[in-house]
């Protein structure tokens, strides 16, 4: 809690009057079984009808102003608590946008999730709580125990003993639920995660008939997060079992020694009456430390997987100025001896990569499923950092460059499309704030998809629901391909964004691309040979390694995986290449 303690410094003076009121309310709540013991001795006593009346109403004021400073308490507590709750969300939301890829990858989405949503209004509940009651329950309990030492100090010895006897056992069950409810956390992300994946994927789910598996799997989790709950939930439970044992044995302790010192005359009736008053206060606040022990616990352990969130430092490293190693202009992007290992993997996922790309030249990138093109391009918008070897972006090594302004000078499509909720144009004008709908129309038209928004009700004003949910794969992509291009980037990246469009839009789009306005180098990442047969170079990827990179002919002679892949997409054409061949080698033999 400590680490999120800067949080709370901007509500310091609502976290002081928050417990400040609520001790002056406590003052009041003590001072009734004075004044009720005083109504028994003298109004009661002296059947004193006048001063009965007049205490009623003593009590009544002290009852007004007990509420007005809870009412004023709680204001300032809800005050502070909700603005912790928000700065913390802030501040862990900007923080998550600041981490790399690698360190997303490595936390996951769903435990991410948890700690933005669920943790945080735990730890603001507790926050809450905590500035109402952590203090109230204490200054009550101790403050009945002084109180009783006001009226009679050999039964103020029964307070003595009971009261560290209570606090060493709430303070043990809060010592030993700390950690479960850590893992009671921990079993909320597995669930959340079986949820999202579920919820995400049950176009798959349904396809394939795995309800029923789907189902099991979600219980099983479910079950797993129960038994944790209750177990935490027996421990915690043994709370008010205990004080209640401890307090009526106190209790019955306590009115045996009155009674004595009654006979004794050493005590009236209405001090008696008081005593108990204290013991009774003092059972209501124990009750209520109970409950407040165990939201304190969950809030401290959702507190400090906040932090760790927040602790969790980024990989990368930028540079408050770009720097100036520039040796060829002409250079659009330059691979110089590039190893890349994703955290946690048992191998590289690229060894070795060297290759260079001018600017205005097409780059195909093909292999394998696994070989390593994504990755590849991913390092050139530096999603990533290689552990060996230099990336460079026009001329200039991409950890060289302030954060952002290499963002501005790529446009990069992603494998998946990624629409946000919002209308069509608020989704374009993600690649440039300040486009117009000219731009944007330029984009689109670029993109193919111009006949797509056209036949939206409201064209640009179209609203795209969350994920692109109301428009096909196919307009999805090409409108992502749009929102790149609004951009005017120096380097375009499509990673495999093509898949889901037919051979006639395909080829109208790369010719588009091909005829982009000024000198921007293009990354045609694709499974297809004919998607990026015309580029000026292309890249031959095989299980992470450079196989072969030339243009089609040169690969075609050089590169025997680049042969693979275009004969089993134009399996026609090997009967002809194996017929040339032998006829070559016959006339070489005569």
């Amino acid at each position: 809690m400590k680490r999120l303690e800067k949080f709370l410094r901007p509500y310091r003076r609502e976290s002081i009057l928050a417990p400040l009121f609520k001790l002056l309310e406590v003052v009041f709540d003590l001072m009734v079984p004075v004044v009720v013991a005083q109504i028994i001795d003298v109004g009661v006593a002296k059947n004193d009808r006048g001063y009965i009346v007049e205490m009623f109403f003593v009590l009544l004021l002290m009852a007004a102003v007990g509420l007005l400073c809870s009412f004023t308490a709680q204001f300032f507590a809800a005050k502070a608590s909700v603005g912790f709750a928000t700065s913390v969300r802030q501040a862990m939301f900007d923080h998550i946008q600041r981490l790399s890829f690698t360190e997303l990858d490595t936390l996951g989405t769903d435990t991410l999730i948890t700690r933005l949503t669920d943790d945080v209004n735990q730890v603001q509940n507790g926050i809450n709580m905590g500035l109402r009651l952590l203090l109230r329950s204490p200054f009550v309990v101790i403050g009945a125990m002084v109180m009783a030492f006001t009226i009679n100090v050999r039964c103020a010895l029964i307070f003595v003993v009971t009261v560290p006897i209570l606090f060493v056992v709430v303070f043990s069950i809060m010592l030993i639920s700390i950690p479960l409810f850590k893992k009671v956390q921990a079993g909320l992300d597995r669930v959340t995660g079986l949820t999202r994946e579920n919820l995400t994927g049950v176009r798959v789910i349904r396809a394939f008939c795995r309800e029923e598996q789907s189902v099991e799997e979600f219980e099983e989790g479910n079950r797993e997060l129960t038994r944790l709950n209750e177990f935490v939930g027996r421990i915690s439970a043994l709370l008010n079992p205990l004080t209640y044992v401890l307090i009526n044995v106190a209790t019955v302790l306590l009115i045996a020694r009155a009674g004595v010192q009654v006979n004794i005359g050493n005590l009236q009736q209405g001090q008696v009456v008081a005593l108990y008053n204290y013991m009774a206060q003092i059972i209501v606040e124990l009750i209520k430390l109970a409950s407040l022990i165990i939201t304190l616990n969950k809030s401290m352990a959702c507190a400090d997987r906040v932090a760790g969130i927040l602790d969790v430092k980024s990989s990368m490293e930028y540079k408050a100025v770009a720097g100036n190693d520039k040796v060829d202009d002409n250079m659009a992007v330059e691979f110089n001896h590039v190893t890349f290992t994703y955290e946690g993997a048992g191998a590289s996922s690229l060894s070795d990569i060297t290759f260079r790309a001018k600017k205005g030249q097409t780059i195909g990138i093909i292999g394998g499923t696994g070989s390593g093109k994504s990755t590849l391009v991913s390092l050139i918008p530096r999603f990533y950092d290689p552990q060996e070897g230099i990336v460079k972006v026009n001329g200039v090594n991409a950890k060289d460059y302030p954060q952002g302004e290499l963002c501005s000078e790529i446009g990069v499509v992603q494998q998946r499309s990624i629409l946000f909720k919002g209308s069509i144009r608020d989704n374009l004008k993600w690649g440039n704030d300040q486009a117009s709908d000219e731009d944007l129309w330029k984009a689109i038209t670029i993109a193919q998809a111009k006949d797509v928004v056209e036949a939206k009700p409201g064209k640009l004003d179209f609203e795209v629901e969350q994920n692109g949910r109301n428009l096909s794969g196919g307009q999805k992509q090409r409108l992502t391909i749009a929102r790149a291009l609004v951009s005017k980037p120096d380097i375009l990246i499509l990673d495999d964004s093509l898949s889901a469009l037919d051979f006639a839009t395909d080829a109208a789009l790369r010719k588009a691309i091909g005829e982009l306005e000024g000198n921007v180098t293009t990354f045609l990442v694709s499974q297809r040979i004919s998607g990026i047969r015309q580029a000026d170079k292309i890249l031959v990827m095989d299980d992470g390694e450079l196989a072969g990179q030339g243009t089609h002919e040169e690969l075609m002679e050089t590169c025997e995986t680049y042969q693979e892949i275009y004969y089993s997409q134009f399996p026609e054409e090997r009967p002809v290449v194996m017929k040339t061949s032998e006829k070559t080698e016959k006339g070489a033999a005569e």
